[in-house]
């Protein structure tokens, strides 16, 4: 579903700029955003995770469900562990445009009042 390029016009658009907006909330957490990273790398189990990470196994298989239930991640049983990969490789080309991006504006992000790392958001 292609997100709207100009204006938005109908049910449809909004629709669809909702579904983009959850995307981007589904990202929207620090830790998601590292697991993810590194689940590009491969496939990991949840205890190869909390060791690359440093967070305790009940935090990252929060994030594993979340990321799950938003069809990011998928996961396969191996053994009595699961092994998690991303479900799109295009989430890499994305966070490559999210770096472009972030390049361009400098430190705009971490400044803006709403949503830089000292707003209450």
């Amino acid at each position: 579903m292609p997100i709207p390029n100009g204006p938005v016009q109908g049910a449809q658009g909004v629709q669809t700029l909702d579904i983009a907006a959850a995307l981007f909330r589904g990202l929207g957490d620090p830790t998601r955003l590292a697991i993810l990273r590194h689940l590009a790398l491969g496939e990991h189990r949840v205890v190869e995770l909390t060791q690359h990470l440093g967070l305790a196994q009940s935090t990252v298989s929060g994030h594993l469900a979340c990321l799950r239930d938003c069809g990011l991640i998928t996961s396969r049983p191996a053994g009595r562990a699961s092994l998690y990969s991303l479900a799109e490789v295009g989430l890499m080309d994305l966070f490559a445009a999210a770096e472009k991006v972030l390049d361009a504006t400098g430190d705009g992000v971490l400044l803006c009042p709403a949503y830089g790392p000292g707003a209450d958001a």
